[in-house]
């Protein structure tokens, strides 16, 4: 069994945020891309929608936050350096995971230097994550646990103890439970069930959400 990956805050909407500096206008768009594809395409789409600017610069982060199993940025045009990486440092000492940020350039005839440039792209990501709304991440797996009817009040009590969301229930020669509960409680669950019926519970790990990169 491998080593749950603990709940962190992403992205809960789509969120833009846009601000003029020598008249160009940097629009930053945020977004939750629990996946490569999902950071792609996300992309994609902001990139159509803004397709008469001049650049769309994008960086992101998929995986829990500050992690750098699975990054991408892009300068898309401007000078090397200057744009995807700030946005990407930004997004790494965020303290978000699965996130995805396109900051969109439309030039205003005045030229920034690369000092200005970083200064505008890492700014446009810091602030539209000053006010970005968050969730909460909460990896989860499934069990499917069979019991003898006479654990049954003390199995069911002990399920808000773990978080435990009963899916199903099926009453034959023995009860059958489908469970789902954050991957972080399933260790300590599975060793509580094991306990309370001396081992004679059979428990199957149906499905178990794992870190990206494993």
């Amino acid at each position: 069994m491998t080593s749950a990956q603990p709940r962190y805050p992403i992205p809960a909407r789509i969120h833009r945020v846009e601000e003029e500096i020598k008249r160009s206008r940097f629009i930053t768009t945020v977004a939750y891309t629990p996946t490569v594809a999902a950071a792609r395409d996300f992309i994609s789409e902001v990139s159509s929608e803004q397709s008469a600017a001049n650049h769309n610069c994008w960086a992101y982060v998929v995986g829990p936050p500050g992690t750098t199993g699975q990054v991408g940025m892009s300068d898309d045009g401007e000078p090397h350096g200057t744009a995807g990486r700030p946005m990407l440092t930004v997004l790494l000492h965020s303290g978000i995971g699965d996130i995805c940020a396109v900051v969109t350039r439309y030039f205003g005839g005045t030229l920034l230097g690369k000092g200005g440039l970083v200064k505008a792209y890492s700014g446009g990501v810091q602030l539209a994550l000053r006010d970005l709304p968050t969730t909460e991440r909460v990896p989860k797996s499934q069990l499917e646990v069979v019991t003898e009817y006479n654990v049954i009040t003390p199995f069911k009590r002990m399920l808000t103890d773990f978080e435990v969301e009963l899916l199903s229930e099926e009453y034959t020669a023995d009860a059958t439970f489908r469970l789902q509960l954050p991957s972080e409680h399933l260790a300590n669950f599975i060793e509580a069930v094991t306990s309370l019926t001396n081992g004679l519970a059979l428990i199957d790990l149906i499905e178990e959400e794992k870190d990206e990169e494993d």
